[in-house]
């Protein structure tokens, strides 16, 4: 089937496919055949090794905790940076020309930092200027970084998101008499949800791998920090970063399958029921017929 980005393949594309499959699944095979052996002949596969796992001590005294602190630290920070982002993009768009510069400055601003600059500057700023504890003051920093950044890279997505919008939309929607406003909240934002999802999502994603930031540079116990303490007490640093990995990989699979639900809900609540009305269900208004084409006597009057 033919599609607006590619026409369906011949039966020579459909051959060389499966052949570049077929090559590429060889491929794949042989790597991880070649990192199983260079595990095996560094004695990364013993069972000493990845015998802490198969107990409760390791779950609960490092990984769970430092997931925990993780998903909290990610769970903040979209909570806050989400809206805080949607303001931000419609104010880019703002007929007002100061709103949409001081927007425009701050999301272009925070946007060109990078975030772990900002969680070190937030770092400095909690010890300077508040009596903040030790041990809350690395999840302020990372929470305040990641709000910062991604508030700024979510208003552009908003923005982008609003404006793939045809323009019908909007004058749709004034010519019933509905003020800006009540246009944006009414009928473009509802509607462009479901266009910025997978972006929004892929943010989301990022938040939630960004959290390790902070685990590195100021101390915060998150998964990844949790990970170096359990490597240093069992010496299984290959297998703890695997485990790791397969449980960012778990996490964020599950966040973009739920988003992924939640965009075909949307779509399958945005579409028509396709129904037909018959003639008998239509009721017209005589009145406003005869006021639209006249009545009989002078409807040829214009000829």
């Amino acid at each position: 089937m033919s599609s607006v980005l590619y026409d369906t393949p011949g039966p020579r594309a459909k051959r060389r496919n499966v052949l570049l499959s077929i090559v590429f699944t060889l491929l794949l095979a042989l790597l991880l055949w070649w990192v199983w052996q260079k595990m095996d002949d560094k004695n990364q596969l013993e069972w000493n090794l990845w015998e802490p796992f198969t107990t409760s001590e390791a779950w609960t005294t490092y990984l769970l905790p430092g997931l925990g602190n993780t998903l909290k630290a990610a769970a903040i920070s979209m909570v806050i940076a989400l809206p805080l982002g949607a303001v931000f993009g419609i104010a880019r768009m703002s007929d007002h020309a100061w709103v949409r510069g001081v927007a425009g400055t701050v999301v272009e601003f925070f946007r060109a930092i990078p975030v772990l600059l900002l969680m070190l500057f937030a770092n400095e700023f909690y010890v300077r200027s508040t009596d903040i504890s030790s041990e809350q003051r690395p999840l302020y920093a990372v929470v305040t970084g990641l709000v910062l950044y991604n508030a700024s890279v979510l208003a552009e997505i908003v923005r982008a998101g609003i404006l793939s919008l045809p323009k019908g939309q909007t004058e749709a929607a004034y010519a019933v008499g509905l003020r800006k406003g009540q246009t944006m909240s009414s009928i473009l934002l509802p509607q462009a949800v479901t266009a910025m999802l997978p972006a929004i999502v892929s943010q989301l994603v990022v938040i939630v791998k960004d959290t390790a930031l902070g685990g590195v540079m100021l101390g915060f116990t998150e998964l990844l920090n949790s990970r170096s303490t359990l490597a240093a007490n069992y010496a299984n640093v290959i297998p703890s970063f695997i485990v790791v990995g397969i449980i960012f990989i778990i996490v964020n699979f599950l966040l973009t399958s739920f988003a992924s639900w939640l965009e075909k809900r949307l779509r399958r609540s945005k579409k028509s029921t396709g129904a037909v009305l018959g003639e008998d269900t239509v009721e017209v208004n005589p009145a406003a017929v005869r006021g639209t084409y006249g009545t009989g006597e002078n409807a040829g009057g214009g000829f």
